[in-house]
């Protein structure tokens, strides 16, 4: 089972791990003014309809849910201790609170800079109650960004950056030998179109003087004029577009299992 969580609505879908991952919804509700409370309240609701008892399940987390970063590592850094303790420094500077009340991963590195993630530490204990409550196990919590990059890195091509488009917002994944340096998400305008992302990914990799992509290969509702391999900027999607006939939540969801 996935569950989809954002501010605003929870989902419920199912995929079987045989064949080719199709995602079925079970249910979703939606929060009203939302908060942790009203997510607790809504996956509570949804688990004890559905009857999910024992089930496992991963929970896939809007990324306005988590908070996304670069850390450089201390020089002289040789402990797990010295990236964390970096790493939420860099947090409270980046974000202006306490990196305490959130829980933080990363792919830990004492020589180059890494990518940090935080998730609130009262989200992820709600998460685990409501579950906890109807016997459904929790195998794992992740931003929607990173559930996506984990499902395609092994796609990407070199020169590439990955990208995911989810309720016309872009989240790029700026890649530099072979590593994810920075992740910046924007609102897409309305008609965006394929000069629109070339100039916006060439403004980003200015911004992080990276170099420019060889291309940009994309994940989720992408737009399909997107699509175009040939042109003056190389972009291509992963996968065809999920079911049309899924919403929003249900997509979210089922990031990393189907496209």
């Amino acid at each position: 089972m996935r569950i989809g969580v954002s501010r605003h609505v929870v989902a419920l879908v199912t995929a079987n791990r045989f064949g080719k991952a199709r995602a079925q919804v079970v249910a979703e509700l939606a929060l009203g003014q939302g908060g942790v409370d009203a997510i607790g309240a809504a996956l509570r609701q949804l688990l004890a309809d559905a009857g999910c008892a024992k089930w496992s399940a991963t929970v896939v987390l809007a990324d306005e849910l988590a908070r996304i970063w670069q850390v450089a590592p201390p020089v002289g850094a040789a402990r797990l201790a010295d990236l964390e303790g970096a790493a939420a420094l860099r947090f409270q500077s980046l974000y202006g609170e306490s990196a305490a009340g959130w829980k933080l991963a990363g792919g830990w590195d004492t020589e180059k800079p890494f990518i940090a993630c935080a998730l609130p530490r009262q989200l992820l204990a709600m998460l685990g109650a409501a579950a906890g409550e109807q016997h459904v196990t929790l195998v794992e919590i992740v931003p929607q960004f990173v559930a996506g990059w984990n499902q395609y890195r092994r796609a990407l091509l070199p020169g590439a950056w990955y990208g995911l488009v989810q309720e016309n917002v872009l989240t790029l994944g700026a890649i530099d030998a072979g590593q994810v340096r920075a992740v910046r998400a924007t609102a897409l305008p309305e008609g965006a179109g394929i000069e629109w992302l070339g100039q916006h990914v060439a403004r980003e990799a200015l911004r992080l003087n990276l170099p420019v992509p060889q291309r940009l290969q994309l994940s989720g509702q992408a737009p399909a004029i997107w699509n175009n391999s040939s042109g003056a900027f190389a972009c291509s999607l992963l996968a065809p577009q999920s079911n049309p006939s899924l919403s929003h939540a249900a997509r979210l969801a089922a990031t990393g299992i189907c496209s």
